[in-house]
């Protein structure tokens, strides 16, 4: 009874916003209420998801996991490591508030993405409540080929414009027996080649970041891996200390290393560019961090910074640019969207969200 009660509690409103066409903002932890287009905050009543929690369904020896879209994304991990297993896509939390329901919603996976996968890679099904208040199923609890859209994994990264998520289903991994994290000194187009004999040879690396002349090379699987892997390589062995908040890899998945911070303490904006991980170090205004193997450049920089030129150039290296964190509201965060590819998106969204009450603007200010 509780629990058909909090439900009610979601979609009620969602009817009523149809009926009125009163925008709704969806909202798990708030965790990511900084990222998306400011204008999706404003004039917005927010729908909270932080009671509809729990998990639903779980059997380690099947690695699948289902949970509801409010579950604390902290516990389900927790619960996740008690058994051996781990969400294999390693996502940020950006606060200890962070749900499950955010974290797909958003999309975003952290260092070990370009080795173990992204986030929609994990997606079996979904369970959502669409624009106009009806509850959808999509997918199921097993890999499978689909005819047409997978909409499970079309709702991860969609910031919660086609529907609100419910319950998802996710595929997960066992731990690795043996985690060693490295530490080069080198320079950056000599910190590109390696990373990139990282992805080309036989070798168990989860996670690479350059900043500041230092490459960290973190290497997960069997003791016997791992060792052959770091004779090969070279560098020399960090340990993190005893406090999480110590841990190399949180901090940088969880944006609280030195480098992340000083954006936002200095008002600077921060940039997220996805792109070839072959591309030379990019010659751009400001300090930037490096990880995903080369794909992925954070780049610090001030706000009057040229966002046309940011963007060019990650355009020209096979790639994209995000405003991540800023100031500035009125420059669109995500990269502008080709014509055609626009239409796709409107299209799905009038599907889904025929009278445009979902997030509108968050992920793009044309819906």
């Amino acid at each position: 009874m509780q629990d058909q009660t909090i439900l009610d509690q979601l979609i009620q409103p969602v009817i009523q916003a149809a009926e009125n066409k009163q925008p709704l903002r969806i909202r798990g932890g708030g965790s990511k209420d900084f990222y998306g287009n400011p204008q999706a905050l404003q004039h917005s009543s927010v729908l909270d998801t932080s009671a509809w929690q729990g998990i639903v369904d779980y059997e380690p020896s099947e690695l699948v996991i289902t949970a509801r879209s409010g579950t604390p994304l902290a516990e389900l991990e927790k619960l996740l490591h008690d058994h051996g297993q781990m969400l294999a896509f390693d996502p940020p939390h950006f606060g200890a508030a962070a749900t499950l329901g955010g974290c797909v919603a958003a999309g975003l996976s952290g260092p070990r993405r370009a080795y173990t996968g992204a986030v929609r890679d994990y997606v079996l099904g979904t369970r959502l409540l669409d624009g106009k208040g009806d509850i959808l199923s999509f997918g199921g609890r097993v890999m499978k080929n689909v005819a047409g859209y997978d909409v499970s994994r079309l709702m991860t990264g969609a910031m919660g414009t086609l529907g609100v998520l419910l319950e998802i289903s996710l595929k997960v991994l066992p731990k690795p027996a043996v985690e060693r994290t490295l530490c080069i000194q080198t320079i950056p187009d000599q910190a590109i080649k390696i990373m990139r004999r990282c992805s080309a040879e036989p070798l168990p690396v989860s996670a690479t970041c350059f900043h500041n002349d230092q490459l960290y090379i973190r290497l997960s699987g069997t003791e016997s891996a791992v060792r052959t892997a770091h004779a090969r390589l070279g560098g020399d062995e960090i340990k993190d200390q005893a406090s999480d908040k110590e841990n190399f890899w949180e901090s940088v998945r969880d944006h609280v290393h030195p480098f992340f911070r000083q954006g936002k303490l200095n008002g600077k904006s921060l940039w997220r560019l996805s792109i070839k991980p072959t591309t030379p170090p990019l010659s751009l205004p400001g300090e930037q961090l490096i990880e995903w193997g080369g794909a992925l450049r954070w780049l610090v920089t001030d706000e009057n910074t040229d966002t046309a030129a940011i963007r060019q150039q990650a355009s020209n290296a096979g790639g994209h640019a995000t405003l991540f964190h800023s100031n500035k509201t009125a420059i669109p965060v995500f990269h502008p969207l080709s014509p055609a590819l626009l239409k796709i998106h409107q299209r799905l969204k009038q599907q889904f969200d025929p009278a445009g009450i979902l997030n509108p603007q968050r992920l793009y200010t044309e819906f």
